[in-house]
């Protein structure tokens, strides 16, 4: 029996501190090579991406630090949790990356890892890390449009 294919986006995990850490300049979509115990493990909603980053190697893109744990109910078979994993792209978005990851300052972090209609993809950005003064700068600009919206939300409400 053939299963349908899954529509649509499913979320596994997501870095929340690459965007803290790093100002993304551009975002690209990727596929990931796996194994089978790997997908099985990411069906499960099981994988951190904290420290994870994409580098150049022999003109491939490879995602290095990556965690998905061991599939509980693998026998010999199972991966290794922290691999190397290769990023599927064509020629031409590789050779634009590696031209962009030459420059000083630049790196690719993985953003998010989904599914999307039943193929693993990993949302990579092109990014350019942030100082202490860039972090306290968006807190502080976040928090401001946090109260603007509060005040906003009372006076729409005749509380204010």
């Amino acid at each position: 029996m053939v299963m349908p294919r899954e529509k649509g986006r499913k979320v596994v995990a997501s870095n929340r501190k690459a965007r803290h850490d790093y100002a993304i300049l551009d975002t690209f979509e990727a596929g990931l090579k796996l194994t089978g115990t790997e997908v099985k493990s990411l069906r499960l909603g099981r994988a951190s991406l904290v420290d994870a980053f994409a580098q150049e190697r022999d003109g491939e893109l490879y995602l290095h630090a990556m965690h998905i744990p061991e599939y509980t109910q693998g026998t010999w078979t199972n991966h290794e949790p922290r691999r190397t994993r290769k990023l599927l792209l064509n020629r031409l978005e590789i050779n634009r990356l590696t031209h962009k990851l030459a420059e000083s300052g630049l790196t690719l972090v993985p953003l998010s890892i989904y599914f999307k209609d039943g193929w693993a993809k990993v949302e990579l950005g092109l990014a350019r890390g942030k100082r202490d003064y860039d972090k306290r700068q968006d807190l502080a600009k976040r928090d401001a449009n946090r109260e603007i919206n509060r005040e906003l939300g009372r006076r729409s409400k005749g509380i204010g």
